[in-house]
């Protein structure tokens, strides 16, 4: 038995390996996604005032901190029992609007994207944004780095902070928008929507203008059929920040909807002792193993977990786009690689809405906050960008945290994402032929799922340093064992 070692894998936040065994034939028998990082944030949640839960889960992570401030924020709604304001809602979609577009385009033109715009054989140093620089040309990536840029500035005005905002209040939001900051999130929001256009027209003409990248797409290597979650609104169509969670089977017929107080009589978590994450499954289905099918409750989230989730978009563009894709690939969609495309329909999406709030008449009413209620349980979720994520805190009579569970995007997925491993390395590796360029599209499995696995695992310290003393019963050190 041969085993091929990936180590670190790239383009992700967070950290992992990745294990491939070879048979004597140099044919895979199994891969495996290892995650040695420690998830332990719950724990040193607890005991905490309650009011600071919503700063102090987005230190989670610097990539996706509004989607633990606001997972956090709508959990201490329903743990102090108070419905924010109409104005206060909007405020914080709108602000929601300004994280999915900054986000996603940074995985598409960072992360996930240079495979397709360089070229997944490409040398390893150019399958980066300077590799898409160089490809797609300056001007392309002053757009990027411009629009990016615009989506941390909505975060920051409403925010306080681009990064680790600090608005959000149980019953609503700390500060109302003023007319000069409305005009200017406009202004920004606007020019979001042309360039998620432009993203788009890029992806249609070099990966779907490519039939090596279509059949690529469509293969076996990367198709797996699964059940599929995400949030929706009142007439199924994708929302970010409010919704029903919706869950549909591996032929795209609704299997369940519910309401987020009511995730744990829905979803499981199976655990492995070679990771630190967990697995997550439909409760329903069950957990058998690590195949997919009707037959298993492995479910997949995210930009094609959404959209496959949903009946479409609440916005015309991102509308007709989402008919496209599906008419290209047929629905459900079931071609992991299809995330990046699903992905950029979000974007617009993502664009299109924050347009709509910014036009809305209420979005500067200062009635942006009602008076909480005494401290209880709660349940929040949102649509982070990587997926559903949930929050859940039960807080005691003086509203100091009892007791924290978080299911994150990644960890939702990361079922999906370890077979997605396995199937790629087995439909690319054969006779033990292996290269630089194979190995980055088994990497391309995992990536086209944005994982972010310091959410997933949660961090606390690189490797714990550890001493063993040994000693007799006469107290005398027999050995030292040290880390």
């Amino acid at each position: 038995m041969k085993e091929i070692s990936i180590n670190p894998i790239t383009r992700l936040e967070g950290h992992g390996s990745i294990s491939i065994f070879l048979n004597d034939a140099g044919e895979v028998e199994n891969a495996y996604l290892k995650i040695p990082e420690l998830r332990g944030f719950e724990k040193f949640c607890e005991g905490r005032r309650a009011e600071l839960m919503a700063q102090l889960t987005t230190r989670i992570c610097g990539v996706c901190p509004v989607a633990h401030h606001f997972a956090s924020v709508k959990t201490l709604d329903a743990a102090f029992k108070v419905d924010p304001p109409s104005a206060a809602k909007k405020l914080r979609e709108l602000m929601y609007s300004g994280y999915i577009i900054y986000d996603h385009i940074l995985h598409f033109y960072y992360l996930g994207g240079p495979d397709f715009v360089v070229g997944p054989d490409a040398p390893p140093e150019k399958r980066n944004i300077l590799g898409v620089i160089e490809k797609a040309g300056l001007d392309v990536a002053k757009e990027v780095i411009k629009h990016r840029a615009y989506g941390q500035k909505i975060t920051a005005i409403i925010g306080g902070k681009a990064t680790h905002p600090v608005c959000g209040l149980p019953g609503g939001i700390s500060k109302a928008l003023s007319e000069e900051d409305r005009q200017e999130i406009k202004k920004m929001a606007v020019s979001s929507v042309e360039f998620a256009k432009f993203s788009l027209k890029l992806f249609h003409d070099i990966v779907l203008g490519n039939p090596d990248y279509v059949d690529l797409i469509k293969s076996d290597a990367y198709t797996m059929k699964t059940y599929y979650m995400g949030q929706v609104d009142a007439n199924n169509k994708v929302n970010f920040y409010d919704g029903k969670i919706r869950v549909v089977d591996p032929n795209g017929s609704e299997f369940l909807k519910f309401e987020a107080k009511d995730y744990l009589t829905h979803i499981g978590e199976h655990v492995e002792p070679w990771t630190y994450s967990k697995f997550p499954f439909l409760k329903k289905v069950g957990w058998k193993g690590q195949f997919y099918g009707k037959d298993n409750g492995v479910y997949r989230v995210g930009p094609l977990g959404r959209l496959n989730a949903a009946d479409g978009m609440a916005t015309p563009l991102a509308q007709a786009e989402y008919e496209v894709m599906y008419k290209t690939l047929g629905r459900p969609v079931h071609g992991t690689l299809a995330f990046h495309w699903a992905r950029l329909i979000e974007l617009l999406y993502a664009a299109e809405r924050a347009v709509e709030l910014v036009n809305d008449a209420e979005i500067t009413s200062t009635n942006i906050r009602n008076k909480p209620g005494e401290p209880g349980e709660g349940v929040g979720v949102v649509e982070a960008a990587r997926g559903t994520l949930y929050h859940h805190y039960v807080l005691d009579e003086k509203a100091l945290v009892k007791n924290v569970n978080m299911i994150v995007a990644t960890t939702n997925n990361y079922p999906a994402i370890c077979m997605s491993i396995r199937d790629a390395a087995k439909g690319l590796i054969h006779n033990g032929k292996v290269d630089q360029g194979v190995l980055n599209k088994v990497e391309m499995a995992f990536r086209a799922y944005d994982p972010c696995f310091a959410c997933a695992t949660h961090l606390a310290v690189g490797q714990m340093p550890l001493t063993v003393k040994v000693y007799d019963n006469q107290k005398n050190r027999l050995q030292t064992l040290q880390r």
